[in-house]
């Protein structure tokens, strides 16, 4: 089987099944998905507090814990597409035509399309550096001007105005991700099933099978 190098179109055959994904990627694409679950879930939650019960401090620790969970599942990796490179190009306007109805079959690809990459990059890479650093600017806020959290990130109260704007502006955020991840799931599901290719199953056991010939 014959593979374009960089955009991973596989342009000849015979076919045959591909290790793609290796464990450390499948187990980052899963802990990923929990820490998304548990972000929305504490942020929600940082947003909107229960009320406080009356005791000691260590009976309403409740509210901590679900601060430290926050923080400890908002670590994540960088996703980069290789914009430089003609064929991953060609092969993400491909991808269009084939969303677009322009074009009756998909490219087969080896890893991620051209167009699911820029789409990873735009929305979820790029979202997700705005969570973060809006994140750690609403987190040095505690600290007060003056103090190294608050040199690193007070900038950003500047830039959009006040506390309570970076507030809504995360909050926001939330949703955005929370909304490119539902869009995820059905284009997963939609190519696994109109695609030429294993889709659910290949970040299960990271290997991809192919149903069909390249297109001539």
């Amino acid at each position: 089987m014959r593979i374009e190098p960089v955009s991973g179109r596989v342009v000849a055959g015979p076919l045959e099944s591909v290790y793609v994904y290796e464990a450390p990627v499948r187990i980052w694409h899963w802990v990923m998905v929990l820490a998304m679950i548990f972000l929305a879930v504490t942020g929600y939650l940082i947003g909107n507090p229960l009320p406080a019960i009356g005791g000691e401090p260590y009976d309403t620790y409740f509210f901590a814990w679900v601060r430290i969970i926050h923080f400890v599942a908002a670590w994540r990796s960088i996703f980069l597409p290789p914009f430089l490179n003609g064929a991953w190009w060609r092969g993400m306007f491909s991808q269009l035509r084939y969303y677009l109805f322009l074009k009756r079959e998909s490219d087969l690809w080896v890893g991620h399309n051209p167009l699911a990459q820029a789409a990873m990059f735009f929305m979820y890479t790029l979202g997700a550096l705005f969570m973060i650093v809006t994140g750690l600017a609403l987190y040095s806020e505690q600290w007060g001007w003056g103090t190294l959290p608050m040199t690193l990130f007070g900038w950003v109260f500047v830039v959009f105005g006040d506390p309570q704007m970076v507030r809504t502006l995360h909050h926001l955020g939330m949703w955005y991700l929370l909304l490119f991840a539902l869009i995820h799931i059905y284009m997963v599901f939609r190519e696994d099933v109109m695609s030429g290719e294993s889709v659910v199953s290949t970040m299960i056991n990271g290997i991809r099978l192919f149903k069909r010939e390249p297109e001539a």
